[in-house]
């Protein structure tokens, strides 16, 4: 399974002009009114110099306009005094102040002030990190709107965090957001129903929701979503379909559609059969540690198929995969090293690799295995014993 990682920034609202009839007062008038102490329009001046509205930009005067409303108790400059912390602008950057003056504007409701100040406690940026709070201010947040935070606090309950784990709840929070339009909360979404976590399993709301962040550039959706045309889940089955959106997420890097679309140009399907085109996307799979890619590049490369055929190269790719517990490639490249293909032939090696694939339970690599032995001394044996024992339990370590 797929599994998204949230990775949300403090996310900062577009400067405005508090909505009343000073906003479309000249300077002059503005900066009277800040100098007498009106709250609204100092936020409004800060505003001006912050955007470079009829003044030159200068955030430090920003910062001074803004924290004399701050002060004043008017949530809108907190939050944007806030934001001016967090970023370094005007001022030296400094999270704790920058929770303080979000925790001001988010007792006092403001979503936007709530969401960063749970994302700060989330990530112990500026307080220490607390589950607790974290999930308080996100919920606040949740429940005036904000989809960001809703996508959050349904990680929270996915994960269990601070709160019991509830696949059902997360959904719930996932699908108010998901409905917003938040392109990370529809590809959640469409995985929810995907793997029927929170929901019946339902291919075809999947579909429905990778789609929808497919459309917004979301690659791991589009990846998806290409898969489900290839095999027909929720959708039409339609190989043409499946390469548009394979492409669109392989030209975004994502190895597993690379891996895909590779395959789709082997098979022929949705595209004119090209092995060229199938080992250019392999390869590009491949160098991002894709198992699956590795090992069949290693195959192209073994059969000669869209590149010259090389033994050595096959090796090369073959060992890749198979250092990451590929049993297939483990096999062929036992294999290499019994018949000597690519590598010098080495019976300790060969009877590591096929005895390696053979522990998952592969015929093939347990008949590898002992035609190896035939022609092994038992000190050769014993060697192959304990460097495959070694490679099985480091290897074993890192998972």
């Amino acid at each position: 399974m797929y599994r998204f990682v949230l990775c949300v920034a403090l996310w900062a609202a577009g400067p405005c002009l508090a909505g009343n009839a000073d906003q479309d007062a000249p300077f002059e008038q503005m900066q009277t009114l800040a100098e007498q102490g009106d709250p609204e329009a100092q936020s409004n001046l800060g505003v001006m110099y912050e955007d470079g509205l009829g003044v030159p930009k200068d955030d430090k005067l920003a910062v001074k306009w803004y924290r004399k409303a701050a002060e004043q108790g008017f949530s809108e400059a907190q939050f944007t005094l806030g934001l001016m912390y967090s970023n370094g602008r005007g001022v030296p950057q400094d999270y704790k102040l920058a929770a303080k003056w979000f925790e001001k504007a988010a007792e006092q409701g403001y979503p936007d002030a709530q969401f960063n100040l749970g994302f700060m406690y989330d990530n112990g940026l500026g307080v220490p990190q607390d589950d607790k709070l974290a999930a308080k201010w996100y919920r606040k947040a949740a429940e005036q709107g904000d989809p960001r935070a809703q996508l959050n606090l349904g990680v929270m309950y996915g994960e269990g965090r601070s709160m019991p784990q509830d696949d059902k709840l997360a959904t719930k929070w996932y699908r108010k957001a998901a409905e917003q339009g938040l392109k990370e909360a529809q590809f959640t979404l469409g995985i929810m129903y995907y793997n029927g976590q929170g929901a019946p399993q339902d291919y075809r709301l999947a579909a429905k929701w990778f789609e929808k962040a497919a459309e917004q550039g979301v690659p791991e959706a589009q990846s998806m979503l290409g898969f489900m045309y290839a095999d027909g889940q929720g959708v039409l089955q339609d190989d043409t379909l499946a390469v548009k959106w394979y492409r669109k997420a392989a030209e975004q890097g994502s190895p597993e559609a690379q891996y895909n679309l590779a395959f789709m140009y082997g098979e022929g399907r949705g595209v004119p059969q090209d092995f060229k085109l199938a080992v250019k996307w392999y390869r590009k799979a491949a160098e991002q540690g894709f198992p699956e890619a590795q090992y069949n590049l290693g195959v192209m490369y073994d059969d000669g198929r869209g590149v010259p055929q090389d033994d050595k190269l096959a090796a090369k790719w073959y060992r890749k995969a198979a250092e990451q517990g590929h049993p297939k490639a483990q096999i062929n490249l036992g294999v290499s090293y019994y018949n000597g293909d690519g590598v010098p032939q080495d019976f300790v090696q060969a009877y590591k690799w096929c005895s390696l694939a053979a522990s998952e339970g592969n015929e093939k690599a347990a008949q590898c295995r002992n035609a190896v032995m035939k022609q092994m001394s038992a000190q050769q044996i014993e060697q192959a014993q304990a460097e495959a024992r070694e490679w099985f339990q480091n290897h074993d370590k890192g998972q």
